[in-house]
Parts: structure tokens; sequence; C-alpha cells
């Protein structure tokens, strides 16, 4: 990891290293439908930071400050971002968000239809084991540990994780507007690819079970701050910047933290969040924690 960068600096940089390993990536599918893998390679090249990538990587050196445990951790690492890509494809279709635009270039569905949409969401979910088994199967990760990865993607990413989280959201929006249904909204939707992130990058380098358990209260405290932050900017954001329309979640008459406590109060829990995910990476005892601290501070700041 490069220390002489700021972290907006490191973040660009490993979120160009990420983008350039999920293209190799591709590769392997070699003998697919052509349309399929240029619908997959659309929305995984579209831009965006890769936070959940930099965290897998950022918590694998935090753990074991080695540069070749964060050469492990690029596999977990794009295989959160095929879980999340996939995610976005199925969010932006008519059944579910209906949009057109993600990191300002038309949606999925509005270039390659909708069916193609669905099948390159499949496609990538389905993928995402597969790099984790690989790392295995070539000898370069523990089998038990390439098995607690894909245990907690299963849990994270399903049911009971993000696509619970997803259904919930939709349930809101028929009227749902308590403040415990909305906190279970963002824990699963955003929050919990967020913990399988930074326990995946943990894993990899050999975690103890304190560590894992500190870790997991920091992706959760910075997934909720996130969210609640992409809401309040979903209000106050500037369109350019954020590469998609604002005052969607007013138009779609959605609930949101800023719609039930208030603009101010959800930036003030933005900021109480990221506090409390400090303090328990600083509780972790981690051989390199100051990544992890500056993104959580990165992450309240940004405009986008």
């Amino acid at each position: 990891m490069n220390h002489s960068l700021s972290i907006n600096e490191h973040v660009q940089q490993v979120a160009a290293e990420i983008t350039e390993e999920l293209k190799r990536s591709l590769s392997s599918y070699d003998g697919a439908p052509s349309k399929l893998i240029e619908s997959m390679e659309y929305s995984l090249t579209a831009g965006g930071k890769r936070l959940r990538p930099y965290l897998v990587m950022a918590a694998a050196y935090a753990v074991h400050a080695d540069e070749t445990t964060v050469e492990k951790a690029i596999a977990p690492a794009c295989a959160v971002e095929y879980i999340h890509t996939y995610s976005l494809i199925h969010d932006d279709l008519p059944a579910m968000d209906n949009d057109d635009l993600r990191r300002g270039k038309p949606t999925n569905h509005k270039v390659f239809g909708e069916a193609m949409a669905i099948l390159a969401g499949d496609a990538l979910l389905t993928g995402a084991f597969g790099i984790i088994t690989s790392l295995a199967k070539e000898g370069k990760l523990d089998p038990l540990v390439a098995v607690e990865i894909i245990d907690d993607l299963s849990r994270y990413a399903g049911a009971l994780g993000m696509v619970g989280g997803q259904v919930a959201d939709m349930e809101a929006e028929q009227g749902i507007t308590s403040i415990e249904q909305l906190e279970y909204i963002h824990e699963h939707k955003t929050s919990d690819l967020v913990v399988f992130s930074v326990l995946a990058g943990a894993r990899i380098a050999g975690a103890n079970a304190h560590q894992l358990q500190q870790l997991e209260l920091y992706g959760r405290n910075i997934g909720m701050a996130f969210q609640i932050q992409d809401d309040v900017l979903d209000l106050v954001g500037d369109e350019q910047k954020l590469g998609k329309r604002v005052q969607s979640d007013v138009a779609g008459e959605k609930v949101t933290f800023p719609f039930l406590l208030g603009l101010e109060e959800s930036k003030a829990l933005v900021v109480k969040l990221t506090e409390e995910a400090k303090a328990a990476v600083l509780a972790a005892d981690l051989a390199f924690p100051d990544q992890l601290l500056e993104l959580a501070d990165y992450l309240v700041n940004r405009e986008s």
C-alpha cells in the first residue's frame, strides 16, 4: 500500500487497479455468448469508487501489513464488486427503481434490454463465488478460509443480507415508515456488503476472533453512515458529481433518514456512526489501521 498518497488518491489508484483486474477476470468466460460478456463488462467497468474492493484490500493490510497479503485479497475484492454490480443492474430495472442513469451512463437495461440485463446480473452473481474458489484451487488460499469467505458472501449477499434489504426497501415504498424498518433496510441493503468486504480481507490476512468482531462493527457502522450520507446527497448533492439523478428519493416518495429525522439530525448521525467505526478499528489491535480510519473520514466528507 502506498503510504505517500492521500486517501482520495489511494482510493482512485486502487479503483483503477481493480477495474483492470475486473476486465482480466472476464477472460475466464471465453466461449460464453459475446453479448452477455459485453453487458457484464459494460456495468463492471462503468466507473465508481470501488469502495468495497478497497475495503477488502485495506482490511487485509490492516491485519497483516504485507503486500503479498494484499495481492491475495484482490480476488475477493473483485468478487464483491461482481456482487455489487449485479445488484445495481437489477436495482435499476423497471420492476425495481426504474432508473435511466447509473454513474453518469445509461443503465444496463437501457443499452442491452431488460432480459440481457437480468442475465448479466445473474452471471455476475454466480461468478463471484467462482472467483473465490479459484483462489483456493490454485493453492493461493487455505480451503477452509475460502469456505468461510464463501459462507459470509452467501449470507451477506442473500436473503438474510442484501437481497432481504432490497425486499424491505420495496415494501417501504408501499408505506412502511418506522425508523426500525429503515434501519433494517440500510443495515442489509448497503451495510452487509461492506461488512463482508472487511471480513473477507481480514480473513485472508489471518485475523483473530477479536479483530474480526471489531472489524465487523467497523463495517456495520461505516456501511450505515455511507447509506445515510447517500440519502443526504440525494437531497443536497450535485447531480454531475453523483452521476445520477438527485431528488429521486423525493420523486419516488421513498422514506429516508432525512425524511424521518430531518437533514441536520441525519448529518449528525453520519458523524456519530463514523466515530463509532473508528473506535472499533482502534480497539482491534491492528498492524496498520491508518487507511481504515482515513477511509471512514473520507466517506463522511464525500460529495458523490
